[in-house]
Formats: structure tokens, C-alpha cells, sequence
């Protein structure tokens, strides 16, 4: 693994998308293609021993490195989507966010029983978009290998709605 400062790439946009809410903009490290690329090898080399058969992408940001991932670890890629995005039968869930609560979905013959999945987002908040994730795949059978962040907050404490899976996020905020 290398030693990059993510961080400093991170735009910092306060009272989005509402006030009262620091949003932690990624499309300032995602222009920089020296970030970009350190971070998907980073990513790659964690993962490439855990024989993942499908990457699990949540809307909208965890596409990006949720694709680049499975291209790269040879597995498939699976997004999990809000409400009336995908045109198959779906399993679907609601969750709260720390502003407001929404629904996902995920097709319901995206993940066969016992592959082993990664589930891959942009941000952990308060943990209740990858908490809902979690449920989707459980719902298929999935073995869930373990849950990709690229932010973490940990104040907002995300990470104890994910106790028993192996959580990793790179840039850790307080």
C-alpha cells in the first residue's frame, strides 16, 4: 500500500446539501489522476486475495470505485440503487441517513447464494445506506467480505451499525 494524502484532495462544502451538514466532496480527488490511480492500487492489492466474486456499488458515488474495483479484481458489479431505478424483480429497503431516510434496491438475481461480495460506498456516516446494503445482500445470500468507504466520520458512529464485518475507509474524520 502507498503512502498518499487522500485528505488534502477532499473538498469541504459546508451547509450542503442542507444546513447544518459538511458535505465531503470526492470529485476533487477524483480529478487527480496520480489520486486516483494510488487509490484504486491501493485498493486492488487489499482486496485481490479475498476471491470476491461480485462488488456491490451503492448509488451513486460507490459506482465509480465500486466499477473500477471489479474490473480490476476480475468480479462482477452489482449497484444497488434507489427506488424505481432498476427494471427487474428487486428486493428492496428502506433506512434512515443523518437527514432524512430514503429506500435501496438491488435485483434479485444479483447475487447468487454464498458468492462472496464487497460492498463499496463513497462515505460512512451514521451507517444506515451501508446497514440497508448489508440487508439486501443477506436477502440474496450473499457472504459479505467485507464493506470499502472512502470517508469515514466517525463521530457519527456508522461503523457499530456494521459489528461483525470487516470495515475499512481510507481518510478517517473525527
Amino acid at each position: 500500500m502507498t503512502t498518499f494524502n487522500y485528505q488534502s484532495l477532499i473538498r469541504e462544502v459546508p451547509d450542503f446539501p442542507k444546513p447544518g451538514i459538511l458535505f465531503y466532496d470526492i470529485t476533487t480527488l477524483l480529478k487527480d489522476p496520480a489520486a486516483l490511480r494510488n487509490l484504486t492500487e491501493d485498493l486492488t492489492a487489499r482486496y485481490q486475495p479475498r476471491r470476491i466474486a461480485k462488488v456491490i456499488g451503492i448509488e451513486s458515488r460507490g459506482f465509480i470505485f465500486g466499477g473500477i474495483l471489479a474490473a480490476r479484481l476480475g468480479a462482477g458489479f452489482v449497484p444497488v440503487r434507489k427506488p424505481g431505478k432498476l427494471p427487474a424483480d428487486c428486493y428492496e429497503v428502506k433506512y434512515s441517513l443523518e437527514y432524512g431516510s430514503n429506500s435501496l434496491a438491488i435485483h434479485r438475481d444479483a447475487v447468487q447464494i454464498g458468492e462472496r461480495v464487497l460492498i463499496v460506498d463513497d462515505l460512512l456516516a451514521t451507517g444506515g445506506t451501508a446497514e440497508a446494503t448489508v440487508n439486501l445482500v443477506r436477502q440474496l445470500g450473499g457472504e459479505i467480505v467485507g464493506l470499502d468507504f472512502l470517508v469515514e466520520l466517525k463521530s457519527l458512529k456508522g461503523r457499530e451499525r456494521l459489528a461483525g464485518y470487516d470495515v475499512h475507509s481510507t481518510i478517517l474524520y473525527p
